[in-house]
């Protein structure tokens, strides 16, 4: 559990890639636009835009988000 608190720039992925899910924007992006951060959060979220994309149904994308 501790690692994942630690590890920002992946749960920054993992919530871009949740937010491409949810149809929301890139311009939602909750980081500064020059941010590590923000180029992980958008990096998931071009990720889960591609998946929406390509057809993956909710579960499909539940299992992703999961072994991310």
């Amino acid at each position: 559990m501790k690692k994942h608190k630690r590890d920002q720039g992946h749960r920054s992925y993992v919530k871009g890639y949740q937010a491409a899910i949810q149809d929301r924007s890139l311009a939602s992006c909750p980081y500064q636009q020059e941010s590590v951060m923000a180029y992980h959060w958008s990096r998931g979220w071009r990720e889960g835009r591609e998946d929406y994309w390509n057809g993956f149904n909710q579960a499909s994308f539940q299992q992703k988000a999961a072994n991310l």
